[in-house]
């Protein structure tokens, strides 16, 4: 250790964490001619699953889930076939075998991918769990029990999140799962009991019924908080209808193995406080995600957190309290949790560093989709937002339901197939925020993500021409308005 505090530093760059943000940045830095190493380790999830280099957006996140979406949006589309002339047998069986293991098989493609990638650039990697000894210097133990010690002049913390556990409830980490287990599991869930209301619950419980498994959903106050709420309404409704259970104003309070093998789980009704039971093959716990912070020993360092959150403090500049130690994506307060801002943030931020840039990142106007069966794709402000910063005498909504012309032929329900754009009243009538439910919302928000974002008005958007026929060009004929009316008793337990 002496060395390390007197000496040469081993790297200008060390980055812990090896998930999007913390690749983006080694890479960034390689290739602007710098020493840098990455440390990167996954402490198995309390039901023992493990995977490899890519962090949560890889192994156990957006591209996995993504996949599973597509499997079941396959199932639709299956249906939909007779109806396009296709001789179809139904009802058409699902493998989740299958498609488990294909799906493993590409993320093992990509943990492989980012290995050649890293060696590519030279930028070493050690696969240890990364401890602070000092502000420029981490500790870890290889996997032979040997101790290394690593030093840089620049460090950058980019470790993310785990799924959180309700501890409190009995057998809740004995029997339950999360998103770290659900893409891993070689045989089929099951019958589910999915409890939480983000969006990894619904996109989960979505697939989970468009596979074919009987799928409840557990809500305890408000779905898709943050989001648009008349939007997170629609997606339940459209959920509910297509063959997901929800159990609303309900709370779990434990979880049993039965004999035969079965879950049976209790919960209470938050408003009459009435007890229920269930019984279910699987339960998988989807009710927020906590910063992977607590064994990085941020306190040797001197790196402030967040007393509520854990989560790290930075500047503008992702500046942690220490003027060389930074960090970025979720492991850092107040930022998206988004692959794509973790991504940008770190190469950004290495450009700053090592190449001479001054250009920050901007957290504004970033689009995002939820891959619930029927998506549900937004840019900029709520509508809440938008009256909560503008007041509600200043906001304009244009609103319309829709209905994709993929639909008709089959007889498809459409009753959620909506968009609606939020816009300051005053001329001309600037775009805050794009809600768009529908077929490929991913596709059509990314488009227009770009125009809000170089600061879009309603008029531009009306000018623009459509393609015909698609779900996009229902967002640039939006005539119809609401004058915006939030609907302020929507309540939790």
């Amino acid at each position: 250790l002496e060395d390390h505090l007197t000496g040469q530093r081993d790297y200008d760059l060390l980055v812990i964490g090896g998930g999007s943000g913390g690749l983006a940045c080694a890479k960034e830095a390689a290739q602007l001619g710098r020493k840098v190493a990455v440390v990167d380790y996954v402490e198995p999830s309390p039901q023992g699953t493990r995977w490899g280099l890519g962090g949560t957006c890889v192994n156990v996140g957006c591209i996995p889930k993504k996949l599973m979406h597509q499997a079941a949006l396959l199932g639709g589309l299956i249906q939909d076939a007779p109806h396009y002339g296709w001789e179809v047998a139904q009802p058409v069986p699902h493998d989740w075998r299958k498609m488990a293991e294909a799906v493993q098989n590409h993320v093992k493609s990509l943990n492989w991918g980012h290995r050649v990638q890293l060696q590519d650039r030279k930028v070493k990697y050690f696969n240890i769990k990364a401890s602070f000894v000092d502000e420029h210097t981490v500790c870890g133990v290889a996997k032979g029990g040997k101790e290394i010690l690593l030093s840089a002049d620049h460090i950058i913390i980019a470790t993310g999140g785990r799924p959180r556990y309700p501890t409190h409830i009995e057998g809740a980490l004995e029997y339950g799962i999360t998103s770290d287990d659900i893409f891993w599991l070689k045989e089929s869930p099951g019958k589910t009991l999915v409890v939480g209301a983000s969006y990894v619950a619904l996109e989960c419980a979505g697939f989970l019924t468009g596979i074919g498994l009987d799928t409840t959903v557990m809500i305890r106050s408000i779905p898709l908080r943050g989001f648009d709420q008349q939007m997170s309404s629609m997606v339940i409704e459209h959920m509910a209808s297509h063959g997901t259970q929800f159990l609303r104003g309900c709370a779990p309070s434990r979880v049993r193995r039965l004999p035969d093998g079965h879950l049976q789980v209790t919960w209470e009704d938050c408003t009459t406080g009435k007890e229920d039971t269930g019984t279910f093959d699987t339960v998988l716990w989807a009710i927020g995600r906590v910063p992977d912070t607590r064994s990085l020993n941020l306190e040797k360092a001197g790196v402030d957190t967040s007393p509520d959150t854990q989560k790290i403090l930075v500047d503008s500049r992702e500046g942690t309290s220490v003027p060389h130690i930074y960090a970025i994506g979720d492991v850092v307060e107040g930022r998206p949790e988004l692959t794509p801002t973790a991504i940008m943030a770190g190469r950004l931020l290495v450009q700053r560093l090592f190449g001479g840039s001054s250009d920050l990142m901007d957290y504004d106007n970033v689009p995002t989709t939820v891959f619930t069966p029927l998506e549900y794709g937004c840019v900029g402000l709520s509508e809440e937002e938008a009256v909560a910063r503008h007041g509600q005498e200043h906001v304009e909504v244009y609103h319309a339901h829709y209905k994709p012309l993929e639909f008709t032929v089959a007889g498809r329900d459409a009753s959620q197939c909506y968009v609606k754009m939020v816009c300051l009243r005053e001329p001309p009538q600037l775009v805050l925020g794009l809600h768009f439910l529908g077929p490929n919302a991913g596709e059509v928000t990314q488009g227009f993500a770009l125009g809000i974002k170089c600061g879009a008005s309603y008029a531009q958007v009306m000018r623009t021409v459509g393609i015909h026929p698609t779900c996009s060009e229902e967002v640039v004929k939006l005539r119809i308005s609401k004058r915006s009316g939030l609907d302020p008793t929507v309540t939790g337990c």
